[in-house]
């Protein structure tokens, strides 16, 4: 029997635009965050903690953001907490060791970029030490527990990131993930995991556990307060040399969802954690199509990460307390960070031409999958019975988790369901890398799905306020495409051909009729704004860089031409429009609202 705890009553409402709803009508930061410390000095576990900042540190932010201009400051108020084996200013970096202290002169890339943005820092977060393990109670620091049970571990190594957001301490929070440590947590308190693409964050100032696989993770109450997050914190970082310039890639729209062949599942035992599985695939199947892949060569490359060379890259961090100082370091970590010694550079050649295989054996599903989805954790285990087997249980917490970054994929944990015995089930979707946008905007139709509250708060998902887009990339230009130039027709080539990428499908706003031209070879659409009996009309808004945009635009043919084009969002970008002499006696197809659905009338006659 759980000890299930009830939801916080008295919590507040940390989503995005619950706050920027009460900035909006007046109330001030100052005492929106007064009222946030009295909430976390009475209900939130302390344990979810290694340092928070002073009350009075926290109210002179308050009042700086007060007194400043907040349309220029996206994150402006928006409470948050930091890992502590990612550096801030000032503040000790401990990565749950106190030995391993030290005061860092300057703020990690990330944080830096999320506190120019107007967020306000309320504290470091508990972690499994040197950021090894999955399951939180591998800390000096105290063992913080799942917000739905005082008996259940809260997942690691971010367990007190994923606390502090499902117990309404803060909108949002970062944490690492190397092997699980941003995913688990989250589905362990109903809450959001962002596992990027490798290198989208940039990695300076965090301290290493397994630098060539490690990214900086985002936890956040919902799908779209994360992505705002990720897209605030990304880009190529100078300090960081293994940073990257983002490829994004979309999803098609008939979606094939990857799950694991049935002899291959595995939950341990756990019966309820395998019918809470097989529920999530029935909703799935409404999503898309289900399609079986072999798991073997994902498990095979999980392995690598603790029984492979990659464990010495662990001794980057604690080589040298491993010498000095032995026992400082947790029993547990200890055990693993030790077996780095074994390992020498022949072993690490070995290492990489065995993952590049593994590699190859993984292509497959890729060629038959768009996206897989996957039980976060196959159980949720006791904290009693992690610290008598730390180190078997904390494994089997990382049977869909560990393979990830060294295959190089992004991933999304999203909550599920709530299982009978009042703990959380969650999902995570994979693709390849830089599919994170489109993760998130499927995640969040997911998440939605499910009609769960935030974390282990009552408050309900608000309205999606992202679009799921990446940031608009420096010098470039939004091009709205409404008919031969959309993904999968004829003319599409000429976008990819310039490295166009995909920022999204939306609506152009009512005021366009559509018609199709006569005689145009292959077949396209005029479109024209119209004072009155204007229609939205389904388009897509591609990005080009501006030498592409004009290479672009220099080919498009008469009566074809480029003006400004209005969104349903209000949002003003350049697209596709006609001259309107040549409309006349061409047929209005305005009625079927896009190009795509009238493509696809002729086909039907």
């Amino acid at each position: 029997m759980s000890l299930a705890l009830p939801p916080l009553p008295e919590s507040p409402d940390l989503s995005f635009s619950a706050l920027r709803a009460a900035y909006a009508a007046g109330e001030t930061v100052s005492a929106r965050m007064q009222d946030l410390l009295d909430h976390i000095d009475t209900r939130v576990d302390p344990l979810a903690w290694i340092y928070r900042l002073p009350r009075e540190d926290v109210m002179a932010r308050a009042r700086a953001l007060d007194a400043a201009d907040a349309t220029q400051l996206p994150l402006f108020g928006i409470p948050f907490a930091v890992k502590d084996n990612i550096d801030v200013a000032g503040i000790p970096t401990t990565a749950a060791c106190p030995e391993f202290s030290y005061i860092p002169k300057v703020s990690a890339t990330v944080v830096q970029r999320l506190l120019d943005a107007g967020a306000i820092l309320i504290g470091k977060t508990n972690l499994d030490q040197f950021a090894t393990g999955l399951v939180g109670v591998r800390s000096p620091y105290g063992v913080p527990s799942s917000v739905f049970s005082r008996e259940h571990v809260s997942g690691g190594s971010s367990s007190g990131s994923a606390v502090a957001v499902a117990a309404g301490a803060v909108s949002f929070s970062l944490g690492t993930d190397t092997a699980g440590s941003g995913r688990v947590p989250a589905a362990f308190n109903n809450i959001v995991g962002y596992k990027p693409t490798r290198g989208m964050l940039s990695g300076a100032g965090m301290v290493p556990a397994c630098r060539s696989l490690d990214t900086v993770s985002v936890f956040a109450l919902n799908c779209s307060d994360g992505w705002e997050v990720m897209s605030l914190a990304a880009g190529r970082d100078a300090a960081d040399p293994l940073s990257r310039t983002a490829l994004p890639v979309g999803l098609p729209k008939r979606l094939r969802i990857g799950v694991p062949r049935m002899d291959q599942r595995e939950f341990f035992g756990d019966t309820t954690a395998e019918v809470a599985y097989a529920a999530a695939l029935d909703r799935l199947a409404k999503m898309g199509e289900l399609v079986e892949f072999d798991f073997a060569p994902f498990s095979e490359t999980a392995a690598l990460l603790y029984e492979g060379p990659w464990v010495a890259e662990r001794l980057e961090a604690t080589q040298q307390l491993l010498r000095d100082n032995p026992n400082a370091i947790e029993p547990a970590v200890r055990s693993i960070v030790e077996k780095g010694l074994r390992y020498s550079a022949v072993d690490a050649h070995r290492g990489y031409t065995h993952l590049a295989t593994l590699r190859a054996k993984v292509a497959p599903t890729w060629a038959a999958c768009d996206v897989i989805a996957l039980p976060t954790a196959p159980t949720h285990y006791r904290i009693d019975a992690v610290r008598a087997d730390p180190v078997r249980l904390n494994s089997h917490l990382g049977t869909y988790t560990n393979f990830a970054n060294l295959l190089d994929l992004c991933a999304l944990a999203v909550p599920s369901s709530m299982r009978p015995d009042g703990l959380p089930f969650g999902i995570t979707f994979f693709a390849p890398a830089w599919h994170d946008a489109a993760l998130a905007k499927l995640g969040d139709r997911y998440h939605r799905e499910s009609a769960l509250p935030c974390g282990g708060t009552p408050h309900a998902l608000p309205s999606a306020s992202s679009r799921f887009e990446w940031p608009a990339q420096p010098g470039s230009i939004r091009l709205a495409v409404v008919g031969a130039h959309l993904d999968g027709m004829p003319l599409n080539h000429e976008l990819t051909e310039r490295a166009g990428r995909l920022v999204r499908d939306c609506e152009s706003a009512p005021q366009y009729r559509l018609y199709a031209l006569p005689g145009t070879v292959p077949p396209k659409p005029g479109m024209q704004r119209v004072a009155e009996g204007g229609v939205a009309l389904k388009l897509q808004v591609w990005e080009l860089s501006a030498a592409a945009f004009g290479d672009f635009v220099s080919r498009i043919p008469a009566p074809l031409g480029i003006g400004s084009v209005v969104l349903d969002d209000g949002e003003v970008v350049k697209g596709f429009l006609c001259e309107a002499i040549a409309l006349q006696g061409a047929q209005d197809i305005s009625e079927f609202g896009g190009w795509r659905a009238y493509v696809a009338s002729l086909t039907c006659t």
